[in-house]
């Protein structure tokens, strides 16, 4: 697990200074990943992508957004738990995570009932 919460860690770190796109970095991400501290920071990165306007137009958000992300970063990086208010944050609003499952016939399943909604409730 400490090796998947490393490659996150680098991972945040090339978004942030701009060697790679959110994209990729979560073309990027462990697949099938139960760890919690990664699905939230997977979706730290699709918000730091989704702001990107606001971003644009504040200063002070970006700065804030960018301290955030590196916290993420540094605390995975580390490889201890994201505290538990960013976890519950981010799990207050998804059921589940959209990290990509592996690919195989499991993961194609197992991506095949998300689309349909149907299988795991969390």
């Amino acid at each position: 697990m400490n090796e998947e919460r490393t490659l996150v860690a680098e991972l945040i770190r090339k978004v942030l200074i701009s060697q790679i796109c959110v994209r990729e970095a979560i073309l990027q991400f462990p697949r099938d990943t139960e760890d919690r501290s990664i699905q939230a920071a997977y979706h730290a990165l699709v918000h730091y992508e989704a702001d990107e306007d606001l971003r644009n137009r504040d200063n002070i958000y970006r700065e804030e957004q960018d301290d955030y992300l590196e916290f993420i970063s540094q605390t995975l990086e580390i490889g201890e738990d994201l505290p538990d208010n960013i976890i519950k944050n981010y799990e207050k609003y998804y059921s589940g995570t959209n990290i990509l499952h592996e690919d195989n016939p499991k993961g194609f399943c197992k991506s095949f009932f998300r689309f349909l909604n149907i299988g795991e409730n969390k």
